[in-house]
């Protein structure tokens, strides 16, 4: 039966959030007390009984106003927009142009740089000594600094300068390579994302797993200065990766083949109806 201005809709029901509702006291009691689980087990089946009742043996259901509208879809574009191709390139994926490898491992090591010294003025300014940083960088993996004061961390070790300089290199190179395929994407602002957003969120999923990485850095860090070190190689690593030339893309093989790439292939003449 149809009712003209009308549709029929599934009727409204509030059963399936009692039954969510009791379902999360369930497990609420597990952790608190008896009575809550109790108290949910009763609000689930109660939820689920009146759910079923609204969808067995028949289907509740209502009828509501319908209002018909004609949607008309307009667009201030005459044309499709094309992508620009620089040097007569056609590409069917962004980015356009990305920095080179060299790029990245330029910058990873100007950021690593930045941040050496920023870590060696943080170890002299707290009177710990300048190499009290890079020995706590592998406090981890060298069990006899645990039991050391900040002085005697404080000491210069070759066997941590053996370890601490290849691990600070390989994480710098890996996040500039990353910085080399990352500022594209925010080519106009590269320094809010190289310098500001990425080191950031990388420093407060540190904060979050240092504890289990490394519980003697944990304990004796400093995490102003290590913000900071950490912005001073994102806006030093940005700058220097930005600042190299950048390369065109290779093209896809769709392209190199002659598929269509719409948006990016040359527009065909339309035939005339016939």
């Amino acid at each position: 039966m149809k009712i003209p201005g009308r549709i029929e809709v599934p009727a409204p029901t509030a059963w399936p959030l009692v039954m969510a509702f009791g379902l999360t006291l369930i497990f609420a009691g597990l952790v608190t007390a008896a009575t809550v689980s109790i108290l949910g087990a009763v609000l689930a089946v109660a939820g689920t009984v009146g759910w079923f009742g609204n969808v067995l043996p028949v289907e509740q259901r209502e009828w509501v106003a319908a209002v018909q509208e004609d949607a008309a879809i307009q667009s201030s574009r005459e044309s499709v927009e094309r992508i620009s191709e620089p040097h007569d390139l056609s590409r069917a994926l962004l980015p356009l142009e990305i920095y080179p490898i060299s790029a990245g491992v330029k910058g990873g090591l100007a950021g690593a740089a930045a941040m050496a010294v920023l870590a060696g003025l943080y170890g002299l300014l707290s009177g710990n000594g300048i190499w009290y940083p890079m020995n706590l960088l592998v406090a981890g993996l060298l069990p006899d600094i645990v039991t050391q004061t900040a002085s005697q961390i404080g000491a210069f070790s070759g066997r941590a300068f053996l370890v601490a300089v290849p691990i600070h290199l390989m994480i710098s190179l890996l996040v500039g390579l990353l910085y080399g395929a990352m500022l594209p994407m925010a080519s106009r602002r590269p320094i809010v994302l190289g310098g500001f957003a990425a080191p950031l969120l990388w420093s407060f999923l540190i904060y979050g797993t240092l504890e289990v990485i490394n519980p003697v850095m944990n304990q004796r860090i400093d995490w102003l200065w290590f913000v900071l070190s950490q912005i001073g190689f994102g806006m030093v690593a940005g700058l220097v990766v930005a600042r190299q030339e950048r390369i065109v893309t290779p093209q896809p093989l769709a392209v190199r083949m002659g598929i269509e790439a719409p948006g990016l292939m040359e527009e065909r003449e339309q035939e005339p109806e016939r």
